[in-house]
C-alpha cells in the first residue's frame, strides 16, 4: 500500500516498455508478421538499453 506513490526507476520503466512491445508483437504475429518482427527488434533494442543502464549503474 505504501508503494503506491513510489516512483519507478528508469530501468523499471524500460522493462515495462519491453514487456509491452513483446506483447504487442505476439498479438500482431497472427496477422502482420512484418510489423511483429519490427516490434520484436525494437524490444531487443530496449533490452540492450536496459543492460547498458544496469552496467552503468554498477
Amino acid at each position: 500500500m505504501f508503494g503506491l506513490f513510489k516512483k519507478k526507476s528508469p530501468v523499471e520503466k524500460l522493462y515495462e516498455k519491453h514487456r509491452a512491445l513483446l506483447a504487442k508483437s505476439h498479438q500482431l504475429s497472427h496477422s502482420n508478421r512484418a510489423e511483429a518482427d519490427r516490434l520484436q527488434a525494437e524490444a531487443e533494442e530496449v533490452l540492450k538499453e536496459i543492460d547498458a543502464q544496469k552496467t552503468k549503474g554498477e
